[in-house]
C-alpha cells in the first residue's frame, strides 16, 4: 500500500487576500476535480504559516475547514473530519505528507487533505515585499491509499545547526495596537545558501532510498525561497535544469503553497509526462528540509 495524491488546486489574486478563503477554495477544487465528496474527507491537515490577523485561536485549519464545507454536519451519525494546523515552515506541507500517510495506513480515513498557503497578517495585499517575502496563494492536496505501485516513498528530514537562517516573529515592543495587522521577517545574509545546503541533504537522502531511480527520470519540485533555489538545487544534484518545475513567482514565494502550486502547474500544462517520478524538496527556517521521492503513474499529467 502507498499514498497517491489524487488530486490538487490552487487559489490565488482575486477578490480576497484572506488566506482562509482561498485555502477553502482550493479545497473545495480539489475535491470537485477528484469527484470527491466533502463527507469523505476523514482529516484536514493545514500546513500554512502566516495567517489573516495572526489568527492564534480557533485553529486555522477549522475556519479553513468551515470555508471549505467540510464536515459541517452535527447530527449523531454524520461524518466527522477531524483538523488541526501543522507549523513547521517551508517544510510542513512535507511534514503533513508524514502525518496524512501513517493516517491512511491505518485505514482510519478515506481521504487526507493537506491545505497550505500564505497572507499578509494585514489582509491587505498579496503580493512579496523586501519587508515581506511571501505571496499569498492557497493550495490544496488530496490524498488517498492505492495499491497500485505509484505515490510517495519515505520522507526525509534534515536540521541544520547554528542559527534559523530566517525566522519571523510579531515583535511585541512595538506593536502597539495594529499588532494583528504585522509581522517582522528577518532573513540572514546567505540565508539561502544555508537552506540549499540542508536540503541538499535530504533530498540525497531520498535519492538514495531508491537507487535503481534515474536522474534523468526525475523531475524537481522545490521551495522557491529565492528565485533561482530550485535550479541551483538540481545542480547540485546532477538533475538537469530542464526537469526544474516551480510555480508562479509572479507576486514572489508561495512559501508553504509552493510544492503544490508547482505540481498543480505541471500536471495542468502536462509537463511531467516524460518523467517517472517528482522528486519533492522543502527547506526553510531552522534551517530545515524534507525531500520525498513520489513516484507518477505510468501515464503522467493526471494525478487520478
Amino acid at each position: 500500500m502507498s499514498v497517491r495524491i489524487k488530486s490538487t488546486g490552487i487559489s490565488r489574486a482575486g477578490d480576497t487576500h484572506s488566506i482562509v478563503e482561498h485555502s477553502g477554495r482550493a479545497a473545495k477544487l480539489s475535491l470537485e476535480r477528484a469527484g470527491v465528496r466533502p463527507d469523505q474527507i476523514g482529516l484536514l491537515i493545514n500546513a500554512g504559516i502566516f495567517r489573516d490577523s495572526n489568527t492564534v485561536e480557533p485553529a486555522v485549519s477549522a475556519l479553513i475547514q468551515k470555508a471549505a464545507g467540510i464536515g459541517l454536519e452535527y447530527t449523531r451519525h454524520d461524518p466527522r473530519t477531524f483538523s488541526f494546523d501543522l507549523m513547521n515552515g517551508a517544510v510542513s506541507v512535507l511534514n503533513a505528507v508524514q502525518v496524512a500517510t501513517s493516517v491512511l495506513e491505518t485505514g482510519s480515513a478515506e481521504h487526507v487533505l493537506i491545505v497550505s498557503g500564505d497572507t499578509h497578517p494585514s489582509v491587505a495585499r498579496s503580493t512579496a515585499d523586501d519587508d515581506f517575502p511571501y505571496a499569498t496563494c492557497g493550495a490544496a492536496l488530496l490524498l488517498e491509499r492505492t495499491d497500485e505501485p505509484i505515490g510517495f516513498g519515505r520522507v526525509h528530514v534534515v536540521a541544520g545547526e547554528g542559527t534559523p537562517a530566517e525566522e519571523a516573529y510579531v515583535d511585541v515592543t512595538t506593536m502597539g495596537t495594529v499588532g494583528r495587522g504585522l509581522m517582522t521577517v528577518e532573513r540572514e545574509t546567505g540565508f539561502d545558501d544555508r537552506l540549499l545546503e540542508v536540503a541538499v541533504e535530504a533530498a540525497r537522502q531520498a535519492l538514495g532510498a531508491s537507487d535503481d531511480v534515474a536522474l534523468g527520470d526525475i523531475a524537481l519540485i522545490a521551495s522557491t525561497p529565492s528565485p533561482d533555489f530550485p535550479t541551483r538545487l538540481s545542480s547540485a544534484l546532477g538533475i538537469d535544469e530542464s526537469a526544474v518545475r516551480t510555480p508562479d513567482l509572479s507576486d514572489g514565494d508561495p512559501h508553504t503553497a509552493a510544492l503544490t502550486a508547482a505540481f498543480d502547474e505541471a500536471v495542468t500544462k502536462n509537463t511531467v509526462t516524460d518523467f517517472g517520478h517528482v522528486l519533492f524538496v522543502a527547506a526553510g527556517a531552522g534551517p530545515s528540509a524534507a525531500a520525498v521521492l513520489y513516484r507518477l503513474p505510468a501515464l503522467a499529467g493526471a494525478p487520478t
